[in-house]
């Protein structure tokens, strides 16, 4: 916990300097206008398809409907040596089909929030902050009754991490901090558990969600200290069709082998067909030691992978 106030208040810090520069920036001119605007905008993307069979003898689903929602919204500003960038990410899918009724098949937030000072031309110092959750409920299906994996705060991660950050070029970043605070949580509601009280007809207790996510279920949360690094790369790599990546990886220095890292990476291909049409496709790559939900006793890690594939409307904010 002192860790974590420890990072919070040189980002304070931080944020009070910036806030000096701007009220002197402020004061220099004598319009009183401040030198540096905000940049802001976005990509919200809605793709839906529908799928229906009558007497298919190959077998299909008799009818099935996707709809999955994508937002991309930043709002970034510079000001003297002074940057701040702001992103958030929001994703989320639904699947309903005949044989397996409505279902969740994509969901995440992800706030990242970065203010820089700049060192030189191409380093900044920099303090990140970054949140990331779901919106909803996620159900491993294949077990009777479905077992709850997921959820609104379980787990969520914050970040908090001051470091430096190389900036070659707009498109690429890499940011890295020896000195990072993360905070894992996970509510652990009753309904975490399968069965009434956790208690399994056998008797036997089921393992509670926290303790999946390696967060002690009593104190439904787990502080970090460790190293973070975080690469990001945004860029139209060919005409109509732009890139978007970011790649967070974490050393935690308490865990008995900090040399396991946790992966957080994040891909996103955009075609710009017209105005208001777009092809997508997303890839996301998470791996985590503490996350033990797979395996035939749901105990061991995995490395986790998701692709979308989407065609649909969309609008730049």
């Amino acid at each position: 916990m002192a860790l974590c106030m420890g990072a919070f208040s040189m980002y304070a810090n931080a944020q009070d300097k910036a806030m000096a520069d701007m009220a002197m920036s402020k004061k220099d001119n004598k319009d009183g206008h401040v030198k540096g605007t905000w940049t802001k905008g976005g990509l919200f993307s809605l793709s839906v398809a529908q799928g229906s069979s009558a007497n298919w003898a190959a077998g299909a689903e008799k009818f099935s409907l996707s709809v999955n929602g994508f937002a991309n919204l930043y709002a970034n500003r510079k000001w003297g040596k002074n940057s701040w960038n702001n992103n958030l990410d929001l994703n989320y899918g639904l699947l309903n089909t005949t044989s397996q009724g409505l279902r969740k098949n994509n969901d995440r937030i992800d706030f990242l929030s970065k203010y820089g000072r700049e060192l030189s031309k191409h380093i900044n110092f920099a303090t990140l902050f970054n949140f990331r959750s779901q919106f909803a409920n996620g159900f491993d299906y294949s077990e009777t009754p479905k077992r709850r994996t997921s959820g609104w705060f379980a787990p969520a991660y914050f970040t908090l991490a001051p470091g430096v950050e190389w900036k070659p070029c707009e498109a690429f970043g890499l940011f890295f901090s020896p000195a990072a605070a993360r905070a894992v949580v996970v509510t652990n509601q009753p309904y975490s558990y399968s069965y009434q009280g956790g208690v399994k007809p056998d008797g036997t207790m089921q393992v509670p969600l926290a303790t999946q996510y390696g967060v002690d279920p009593v104190d439904q949360i787990d502080w970090q200290f460790g190293a973070f690094v975080s690469a990001t790369f945004n860029k139209e790599i060919f005409k109509n069709v732009s890139y978007q990546g970011r790649l967070d990886l974490y050393s935690n220095y308490l865990q008995s082998n900090p040399t396991n890292l946790d992966v957080f990476w994040t891909n996103a291909f955009i075609l710009k067909v017209n105005k208001w049409l777009n092809v997508t496709y997303n890839i996301d790559v998470i791996y985590d030691d503490d996350i033990k939900q797979f395996g035939p006793n749901l105990n061991a890690p995995r490395t986790q992978y998701r692709s979308m594939f989407g065609v649909g409307v969309a609008t730049r904010l």
